[in-house]
């Protein structure tokens, strides 16, 4: 009897990150309804996140009343997870870009108050563990709305509170943390960050991140002066330095606020999932590894699902096979990443409608032609 490990991240606009394991799943028990099969979903620490790792534990998505990038209230959920302590906010949640229409988009005056309203309710639902995805935000604010969400006070000379967005940060004079939400003082963040990028200069926020948020280059400028000097002001009156942090420029600076602040340990989110989801214990358990994505291409071997996976299940010897909607170039350099196998589910010619809506019958088709296969050894 051959076990087999159904490990694949989404397949984004199409299928979640346990729909396509349930998929490969269907697929193998055609070919093979004998097998034993585990469906574990997976990702990267960006979006479907929170998602997947409440279904890999067994645990619970919440909501809660939270105000979009230009303060309109909106519906905003996070995953409680099995343990019943760690809880999962993505970024791009409360204050995402895809929130925000394209003539809407504009990161002077965009705020990360939702995200920090996500994380306030995680505590107060009892979580002790807050793993933030930082990623897909339509903010460059550092943060700042997200700590006015948790309490904290950010001032100008006249002791008034300064508006939402990143502008306003250049008129910060004083920081105030004694409202800081008590259930938040005592969590333990962690954020799930795949980049590296400081808080300000040539490789910060607001000039890498910027202009895809609707930045103008003066808006850059503008923008890159009032994070330096929000910096500033927190290593002045925290003593705490956050400017050039690897990762504190990620998701418009949220990384910044969460390290200077909630003091967060950063890790490459694939390796948080990794490690919360019980992979390296499933890939110990299966013989055959199946793991997959929307799109594939050489770029996936840099920190995406599905060669984290491979990593895991190659320090265990098993075969990793990888079904994907979309097959791009280079995908040769992924063998070396421990990736044995690339298959596409496209059914020849097709519109990208159709494809989308298929997903789940292709997934399932190609995974038993591959398992059929398999079984002729």
């Amino acid at each position: 009897m051959t076990r087999y490990l159904c490990a694949p991240d989404s397949f984004k606009e199409s299928l979640t990150a346990m729909e396509a394991a349930r998929a490969m799943a269907q697929g193998i028990k055609n070919a093979d309804p004998a097998a034993e099969v585990r469906c574990l979903p997976m990702a990267d620490g960006g979006e479907g996140t929170a998602r997947a790792l409440v279904d890999a534990t067994h645990g619970v998505m919440l909501e809660a009343t939270v105000h979009d990038p230009l303060g309109r209230s909106i519906t905003g959920h996070y995953g409680m997870l099995g343990d019943g302590v760690t809880a999962v906010v993505e970024t791009a949640e409360a204050s995402g870009l895809a929130l925000l229409s394209s003539d809407e988009r504009n990161p002077l005056i965009a705020s990360s108050y939702g995200t920090g309203e996500l994380i306030r309710a995680a505590a107060h639902a009892g979580a002790r563990r807050i793993i933030v995805g930082l990623g897909g935000s339509a903010t460059n604010d550092a943060g700042a709305g997200l700590l006015q969400a948790l309490g904290v006070r950010l001032l100008d000379e006249h002791g008034r509170e300064l508006a939402r967005g990143g502008a306003a940060l250049a008129s910060l004079e004083r920081i105030d943390v004694s409202g800081l939400d008590e259930a938040v003082r005592y969590v333990h963040v962690i954020a799930a960050c795949d980049v590296t990028n400081p808080l300000t200069g040539h490789d910060g926020a607001s000039a890498v991140f910027g202009p895809q948020k609707g930045a103008t280059p003066a808006d850059v400028e503008r923008l890159d002066q009032a994070l330096t000097h929000f910096a500033h002001v927190i290593a002045d009156q925290l003593h705490v330095e956050v400017a050039d942090v690897p990762g504190a420029g990620a998701a418009g600076g949220i990384g910044a606020a969460l390290k200077g602040f909630l003091d967060a340990e950063f890790r490459p989110g694939i390796d948080i999932v990794i490690e919360t989801s019980g992979l390296d214990e499933a890939a110990q358990w299966a013989d055959v590894v199946f793991t997959g994505e929307g799109s594939i291409d050489f770029q996936t071997k840099f920190g995406k699902t599905p060669a984290g996976v491979a990593k895991t299940a190659k320090a265990h010897r098993k075969p990793v096979i990888a079904v994907a909607g979309h097959i791009g170039k280079g995908i040769d350099e992924l063998h070396e990443v421990g990736i044995d196998a690339v298959f596409g589910i496209a059914p020849g010619a097709a519109s990208l409608d159709s494809l989308l809506k298929d997903a789940a019958r292709n997934v399932t088709f190609t995974t038993e032609q591959i398992v059929r296969t398999l079984r002729l050894r």
